[in-house]
């Protein structure tokens, strides 16, 4: 086990460089700072101390070996906005993007569970075509879509939602639920699928011959063996939330990581987005190294298959 975590975590360097590369190069495409952190009567002279001042005078490549080697010791460089460390931006705003994406986990988990099982139990009865259709729908929703009819219909039409904000549970609302729609779609279809088959092996017919109500049956033994499907399922959903968030925080001004991307985007603050795509890779990262750590231990194929 211990030769597949360390071939994986290697495996993810590469790709977590072309990362730090391509997000480095990329903002600079955005523009040069000097426009926005200068006033407009600015004269060459200013503009160019300005640049000397952040290190914007050298070559890009120059700035970049530069930038490797601050990474190097743990220096994420300063925000140009604020002139603090771009890191203290990011760990602040992180939390917030992690409350968010669990919450919304955690109730897609617990939805899918009650409404796949439920939709399993008598296949092709009405609840059945209704989940169906439903989850179908809900897969298939795009976040900004939803985020915005949620907007225009709850905060705008109706007044019964804040449309920002973070205080009280009612800001929570509208940003959970954007998020939690297509997960809550994708898992429904999974653990009734899983149902389906546990609820047709032998085990179950057993329990049932000896007495057991058809609550334990689903709950305890049928769930039990379907619970593994949907649970390697929701750890992929939650890398995707981490990157929807993007669009759903700045939508509804959730001080998260995807708001502070898209502020510093077009503040130029090009320390800030670096720490904070650098840190989401990291991250994501990591987390994919634990759902494949996950279907190593229960599949001994994956850890073969990853070292040959």
């Amino acid at each position: 086990m211990l030769t597949f975590l360390r071939h994986r975590i290697l495996s993810s360097l590469i790709p977590l460089l072309v990362v730090v590369l391509g997000v480095f190069f990329l903002a600079r495409l955005t523009g040069d700072p000097a426009n926005l952190y200068l006033p407009l009567s600015a004269t060459q002279e200013m503009r160019e101390t300005f640049s000397a001042q952040h290190g914007f005078d050298d070559p890009l490549v120059v700035q970049f070996g530069d930038y490797l080697a601050q990474l190097a010791h743990l220096d994420f460089g300063e925000s140009l906005r604020t002139a603090q460390p771009a890191s203290e931006a990011v760990l602040r705003a992180f939390p917030a993007t992690l409350q968010l994406a669990g919450t919304t986990m955690l109730l897609a988990i617990a939805g899918a569970v009650v409404v796949g099982s439920l939709a399993a139990y008598r296949p092709n009865s009405p609840a059945d075509r209704i989940a169906g259709f439903l989850s179908s729908t809900a897969a298939s929703t795009p976040d900004f879509w939803f985020a915005i009819m949620g907007v225009l219909v709850f905060a705008v039409t109706l007044d019964w939602l804040p449309t920002s904000g973070t205080v009280g549970a009612a800001a929570w609302v509208l940003p959970v639920t954007t998020l939690l729609i297509r997960p809550f779609g994708v898992l429904v279809q999974v653990v009734r699928g899983a149902m389906v088959t546990a609820l047709s092996e032998p085990y179950i017919k057993v329990a049932r011959s000896k007495g057991a109500s058809e609550q334990r049956v689903i709950f305890k033994h049928a769930l039990r063996n379907a619970g593994a499907p949907a649970l390697t399922v929701a750890g992929d959903l939650t890398v995707g939330l981490i990157n929807g968030a993007v669009v759903v925080e700045t939508i509804f001004g959730w001080p998260g990581i995807g708001k502070l991307m898209i502020d510093s985007i077009l503040q130029r603050d090009f320390a800030v987005l670096q720490a904070a795509v650098l840190l989401t890779s990291l991250t994501i990262f990591a987390l994919n190294i634990l759902i494949d750590s996950c279907y190593a231990l229960l599949d001994a194929r994956v850890r073969q298959g990853a070292m040959t």
